[in-house]
Parts: C-alpha cells; structure tokens; sequence
C-alpha cells in the first residue's frame, strides 16, 4: 500500500475521518457565497453522523456548467496553479481550477492506484493519454513520479512510436484510454510488430466504460494484467478509485471522496448491492469542490468489508453504463455497452461495429438492424453466425448484414461506441442467432409481431418461401 495507515483503516476510525472532513468541507463552502446560497444555511455542526450528508442538495452537470468559469470555485485565496476542463461539447465547458493543494492530492490518490496495481519504483510507466486540458496524462505522471517510477510521457497518438519505444525502453506499465490498447493491436498487426518483444506486465486503462470481456482481450493479446481506474474532470481526473489484483470491485478512496449510490428517478438511497447512479463528494479537493455531484454513472456497492488485499475502502462495481445512455423501447431497458459485451465473447469478432436499426416503410414490425465487425482479423462469416444474443428484452430485432466498415468501435467516448442516426439501438434485443447459424445468408430479415419472431428472411435476396419461424429462434 501507498498510505497503509489510511488505507488499511478499520472502518468505524475510518468513517470518523469521513464525518470530520465532510465538515471541514463545509466550513469552506459556508465561506463561498455561492456555495452558501446553494446549501440553504447548512452548517458544519448540522452534520452529526454521515447520513445527514444526504439532506444537503444534489450538485448537476448543468449547474457547474451554469457556473462557468469560476461561479461554484472555491479555494481563490490559496492561488490557483492549473485548469483543466471537460470537453464542452454541450454548452460551456466544466473548468477545475487546481491549487497547489489539488496537484498534491492528486498525485497522492495516484500514487495509491499504481501501487494497487501492482506498480513499483522499478517500473517504466508509458504515459498514452493526452497531456493539456484533459486531466488524463497529467494524472498519471504526477502519480508515477510520486511512486518514483521512470516515466516515458509520450502523450497521444503516434501508435507506431508508442510500440517501438515500448520495446526499446522496456515499459512495463501502459496507462491509457480504455480502448487505446486495441488500436496499439491493430498498428502492430498492420506492420508486424512482434508483441512478444514487450515487456508489459501492467495496464492501467480509464475514461470509457469498457466490459470485461474486453478486458479480457486485452490481458490476453498484450500478456498483461489489466486494472479499471475511475475519475473524471469534475472529481480531478483519474485517481477516484481503482480495482486492486483481488478483483472484487473498485476501492473509492473514501478519505477523500464520499460515494453514495442513489435511485436515478427519485434521488433517494438504495441498498449495498442494488445499482443506482454514482453520487460523489470531494472531501480534500480546494479548486472545485463538490458535493453530492450526480455522475449518471451506473453501478452499485460491492462490499464495506475488509477486500482480500488488506484495503478497507468502500468497493464499487465496474461503471454498468450511465443513466443518460440507457434507451427504452417497449418497456426493455438498453445500454450500448452490452453490445461490445456480447460481441467480445466470440472469437473471430472485431471491437469495432455499427448497428443501424431501420423499418420497412415505417411498418415498426418489420425492422431490420445491421451489424457488422470490422478490422483486427475479423472473420465474416463467424461474426455474422456470433452476432446474436445481443441483450435480454422482449422485442426482437438483431441481425448482421455487411454495412460500411468503420463506423463504430466497441466502448463508450469520441472515437468509440454506436454511432448516429439517434435511433441507433433501439430495440435491439434479444436473437438466438446461433440456433440458426446454417442459414445460407448473411443478413436477415426479421418480421415480428409484437414479441415473437414469425419469419427470418434473405434480406439481400428476398424470398417468401424460406423462413424460420418461432421452433428456432423462440420468443
């Protein structure tokens, strides 16, 4: 451990240290006019056990977006040495302003994910995020050089360099954007490259949701042990959490950061166990402060208990998906992230795909999704016989068909998941499609009436008199 004295604190001293500090908190903000106004009066002594931290009200992206640049900032008299931002696509960017004390606190929090990680002082760590007003390769930098490891900060892009000077300088730690190491897969494919000279043995990867099985992929392309950090710009970048080599949910420091899991619909608590949407409040953070800030995030609490690698942080499960990706379609419940969940379980099956979903003279009866993988060594035809059993739900509607390459890529961020027109993934569910994988086509056709399958057809070459009915695909 980085800190063991914090980080192995039993959780009644450990839940004393959250109460004081969740004060301390507030008596800053009760010194921010702003701030006041928002927590209607409420005082440091009004907090006499943690979950009166729950009466105070929620924090939105809206709000701090409202705010721009500096309206809920705190931490003025202490000098602000950075900014970093969101990326604004809607509306005014997110500004953090850093003081001196966040820079600290940050590389204390990363310093604690890489040694979770498994990452000592004899490291290399490769540095792939980009380094500017995203929080990403700063955060790792700071880290590792608090750890004392060497550090090659490349930065972004440059896929050829990045392999080569991973070879020759023997990286042994590659931090980087969740789906990043795909593409290092597909350059090194692309020119040869012979994966077996790395040294890696660790990966760090964030900022996108990304499913087991394409951690799986990874770990086992790459001969590494790959770890799930979590973070984002309004908490001060990576450094939130991280899961440890015992792989029972992701550690949230709770010394400085205060998770709640709530109800999307009614904000209310639910129960350890039960998924809701991630609620999070900086403990130890100056520049910008936060409390109860609604992530949308989606996940639940694994455990409180002591973890098998001796932490007692709280444990959360990996991000499931986020309250404003979910689509609805016939009362299924649909998160895009279950696709590259599905299709990463086949082998032959590129991470990269589009699903469009389309109806045949606007008869919702008879609409037609497409899929197709493409790229990395993708084999066609058994994608198009994996396709099927995309999510569980009622109204089926999956099939693949050869559509434009490159037009999608497993995960969730700028250069990854489904893409436009905005109906992309409705109601796609459920298709046993291996119960059908002699059929002599690669794209399908499905008529339904209401829930159930009544014809699959040759969508390329129409032909009424050959279809299959419920006896193979089912309900």
């Amino acid at each position: 451990m980085w800190e063991p004295d914090l980080e192995a604190l039993d959780r009644e001293p450990l839940e004393r240290l959250v109460l004081e500090r969740m004060r301390a908190t507030l008596a800053r903000l009760c010194a921010e006019p702003a701030w006041a106004r928002r927590l209607g009066g409420a005082r440091p002594e009004d907090l006499r056990r943690l979950e009166d931290w729950r009466r105070l009200p929620f924090l939105t992206k809206e709000e701090l977006r409202d705010a721009y640049p500096f309206g809920l900032a705190g931490g003025r008299a202490l000098g602000y040495r950075r900014i970093h931002m969101s990326s604004g696509t809607t509306g005014n960017p997110i500004l953090n302003p850093y003081t001196p004390g966040d820079v600290a606190q940050w590389g204390e929090v990363m310093a604690r994910c890489y040694v979770a990680a498994g990452v000592g002082k004899d490291d290399v760590v490769q540095i792939t995020p980009s380094f500017g007003l995203f929080t990403g390769g700063f955060g790792f930098h700071y880290g590792a050089e608090r750890l004392g490891t060497m550090v090659i900060p490349i930065g972004a892009g440059r896929t050829s360099l990045q392999l080569r000077l991973m070879r020759d300088l023997k990286a042994t730690v590659l931090a980087a954007i969740a789906t990043y190491p795909l593409r290092l897969l597909e350059v090194a494919r692309e020119e040869g490259f012979d994966l077996r000279t790395l040294s890696l043995r660790v990966g760090i990867f964030g900022s996108e949701m990304w499913s087991d099985e394409l951690r799986v992929r990874i770990e086992r392309e790459l001969s590494i042990r790959a770890h799930d950090i979590i973070g984002m710009t309004e908490t001060g970048g990576p450094g939130l959490g991280i899961d440890c080599a015992a792989r029972a949910g992701i550690h949230v420091w709770e010394d400085h950061y205060h998770p709640e899991i709530v109800d999307p619909a009614t904000g209310a608590a639910v129960p350890d166990g039960t998924e809701g949407e991630l609620v999070v409040s900086t403990l130890t953070r100056e520049g910008l402060p936060l409390v109860r800030y609604r992530t949308h995030d989606l996940t639940r609490v694994v455990s409180r208990a002591r973890c098998d690698c001796g932490r007692t942080a709280l444990r959360v499960d990996r991000l499931r998906g986020r309250t404003d990706d979910m689509v609805i379609y016939k009362g299924v419940n649909f998160y895009p992230r279950q696709v590259e969940t599905v299709l990463l379980r086949h082998a032959g099956v590129s991470h990269e795909y589009q699903i469009v979903l389309d109806s045949e003279g606007g008869d919702p009866r008879r609409d037609r999704a497409r899929l197709r993988p493409r790229g990395g060594g993708a084999d066609p035809p058994r994608a198009a016989r994996s396709a099927g059993t995309l999510v569980g739900g009622a109204a089926v509607r999956a099939g693949p068909a050869r559509t434009p390459a490159g037009q999608g890529r497993a995960g969730r961020g700028p250069a990854g998941g489904a893409v436009s027109p905005p109906r992309l993934l409705e109601g796609v569910t459920v298709l046993s499609l291996e119960q059908a994988t002699t059929l002599p086509f690669l794209t399908y056709r499905l008529a339904c009436d209401g829930a159930r399958v009544i014809r699959v057809e040759n969508a390329e070459r129409p032909d009424p008199n050959r279809f299959v009915g419920r006896d193979v695909l089912g309900e």
